[in-house]
């Protein structure tokens, strides 16, 4: 989601909702069929598999089970997944490409549960990896698991951004400033924006109730982005590698819960090397 071209769902207002048992229980089953999803994707990610067919199975997937994907037409996107391969950072656009041995590729899927969005991405390597490969996914991956511990009730989104971006640099990779986090529940992209770098103390406090990604995105080179002719592809402008991944998760009253868990144990799907 671009922080300087906000794509709104029809009904956002800007404000920050908060919900309750109810709503903790939607997002559990339509995060849950997010991840199911993945997790039934996870064997075909292999060299030589086309990407329209990775689309279809996770279409057909989340239809079958009751479910509708929320991606499919919306904004004018024509698939039900975004597949990012190598350098493109995310919105990457399913087709005729094949992937290929040592491909690093994120796949993002929303699936929505009785009005409730389950938004939820990962990493898959194609076959063995080069080491830079494997290691960036790695440090992208303890990213979001700092920017999860940081959400607990009274702290900041610069909280969430902090953990995230001092860890990222620190591991010598940079933070894309282009895109975002945001809420979500009802509403596809909601209010708050949850950016990935930041300063503590800053931003919007959390408070219990709260819904939102955490999707950071990370770069082995520097983090300015370009986007494609077909206004949604987001390559890095160095052509460096990218990696992503996403959660959606509710603040509690002493921290956070992972709707997008995966039931298998899959979020991070093992990765060889070269």
């Amino acid at each position: 989601m671009s922080t300087t071209d906000v794509l709104e769902a029809e009904y956002r207002d800007g404000q920050i909702r908060t919900h309750g048992p109810e709503g903790f229980e939607g997002m559990r089953k339509a995060g849950r069929l997010a991840a199911e999803c993945l997790d039934m994707l996870t064997p075909h990610v292999v060299p030589g598999v086309v990407t329209d067919d990775l689309d279809r199975m996770a279409r057909e997937f989340i239809l079958d089970h009751g479910a509708l994907p929320a991606c499919l037409f919306y904004r004018g996107y024509s698939k039900t997944v975004c597949i990012s391969v190598n350098h493109v950072v995310c919105h990457g656009i399913p087709g005729e490409r094949v992937l290929r041995e040592g491909d690093i590729a994120n796949i993002d899927v929303t699936c929505i549960v009785d009005g409730w969005h389950g938004d939820h991405s990962r990493m898959y390597g194609v076959g063995p990896v080069s080491a830079r490969s494997k290691r960036l996914v790695e440090v992208t991956y303890e990213s979001i698991a700092r920017g999860i511990a940081a959400v607990k009730p009274g702290a900041t989104t610069g909280d969430i951004g902090h953990a995230i971006q001092s860890y990222v640099e620190s591991m010598r990779c940079s933070v894309v400033r282009d895109f975002c986090g945001h809420g979500l529940g009802k509403v596809f992209h909601d209010a708050p924006n949850i950016l990935h770098f930041g300063q503590p103390g800053q931003g919007e406090v959390l408070k219990a109730g709260m819904f939102f990604t955490i999707e950071p995105m990370v770069n082995l080179g520097k983090p300015s982005v370009k986007v494609l002719a077909d206004g949604w592809t987001a390559v890095t402008r160095d052509k460096s590698l990218s990696a992503q991944c996403e959660h959606s998760i509710g603040v509690t009253e002493d921290g956070a819960e992972i709707f997008t868990a995966s039931p298998a144990g899959l979020f991070q799907p093992p990765i060889e090397t070269a």
